[in-house]
């Protein structure tokens, strides 16, 4: 029987492809976010909540880890809302809080139980570069660097249970949202790609790639890291 992965706002973007990429590596998809995907991967199973509400989540988690035996957990679901500090609002600070890390909490708590009775299990947290300071992402920077700390904190809680907690810190991806903001021809675009060492934006491929070795039966003894898919940029801004 197939390994089981919940992956959450998996319907477009990243979380698409990280679906994808599980999918062919011969797991079944479990989706839960606010809408289906366009196209249903085979045997995936779509779950409908608002992650950013915790009844919400809770209901649907239960209904979830009744029928399922997760053996992967992807926290996938983020909100960025940028803006300068001056213009940060502390209810922006806790819807940014109530998604990024309440979620990510509340998925990992509900499939702790079958994982720990297993002795087996991986839990990955879409965290981002933002994390290492990046200008007008006041909230969500302070959320993905909480996400580094909880990470490591899970993995060491976590270790002598069989189960690995990782998380992935992409830089700049080619995503749809992305060329929203930054149109291929505009300046700023190109700006970007040039402070990349590789010279090309990332694309949600590479970070599904991430992921896939990550949850890996194999990969047991690799727990507590962050992962920058960044196309070395992290390494460059630190010189």
């Amino acid at each position: 029987m197939a390994h089981q992965a919940l992956i959450t706002g998996a319907s477009n973007g990243i979380g698409r492809a990280i679906a994808s990429r599980l999918a062919a590596d011969g797991f079944q998809i479990i989706t839960v976010d606010r809408v289906p995907p366009k196209q249903a991967l085979p045997g995936e199973l779509f779950y409908e909540a608002d992650l950013a509400d915790p009844g919400s989540t809770r209901d649907t988690l239960g209904r979830i880890v009744e029928k399922h035996d997760i053996y992967a957990l992807v926290n996938n679901v983020g909100k960025v809302m940028p803006a300068p500090i001056e213009g940060t609002s502390i209810e922006d600070m806790h819807a940014v809080v109530a998604l990024n890390l309440g979620s990510t909490l509340l998925c990992t708590q509900a499939v702790l139980p079958a994982m720990k009775a297993r002795r087996a299990g991986r839990i990955v947290s879409i965290s981002s570069r933002a994390a290492l300071g990046k200008e007008l992402r006041t909230a969500y920077a302070a959320t993905k660097s909480a996400l580094h700390g909880m990470t490591k904190t899970w993995a060491l809680e976590l270790g002598r249970h069989g189960i690995t907690v990782n998380a992935i810190g992409p830089g700049p991806i080619d995503t749809e949202l992305f060329r929203q903001v930054n149109p291929p021809d505009s300046p700023r675009t190109h700006a970007i790609i040039e402070a990349i060492p590789v010279k090309r934006m990332g694309t949600p491929d590479d970070v599904a790639h991430g992921v896939a070795s990550f949850v890996d039966p194999r990969a047991g003894f690799i727990t507590g890291q962050v992962l920058y898919i960044c196309g070395g940029m992290t390494v460059g801004l630190a010189g």
